[in-house]
């Protein structure tokens, strides 16, 4: 599994920025997608989730209304568009691949992180 993620930067509250994931070494279509944050000192923590066929999408709570995980599965890439920033949203950000019981507890299903600064 090889995932690339990238689009991550600083902005100030209320602002946006698109994650992006390009993936390589493996059947992308055929695997769930997900996008997982962990913040400086604190462990990681689940963000969103699109399934094999791109119809399902879930968040977590506080990202409801604010961040959209979609795919494109002709390309090999997942995005994460993210709007409304607010700081507790800081974080580096992480896609990874496969079930998601499995990826909350193995880091080698992941990339290798895109950090995000929301700050004034």
């Amino acid at each position: 599994v090889q995932l690339v993620e990238s689009g991550g930067g600083s902005v100030e509250p209320g602002g946006s920025l698109r994650l992006s994931c390009a993936a390589a070494g493996f059947p992308f279509k055929t695997y769930d997608i997900h996008w997982v944050r962990q913040a400086t000192g604190k462990g990681p923590e689940w963000v969103a989730s699109i399934n094999m066929n791109g119809y399902e999408r879930t968040y977590q709570d506080s990202v409801k209304g604010r961040f959209t995980i979609s795919r494109d599965d002709a390309n090999n890439t997942a995005y994460l568009q993210m709007s409304d920033l607010e700081p507790e949203d800081t974080a580096m950000y992480y896609c990874a691949a496969g079930a998601r019981v499995l990826v909350m507890r193995d880091r080698k299903l992941w990339g290798l992180g895109t950090q995000v600064t929301v700050s004034t």
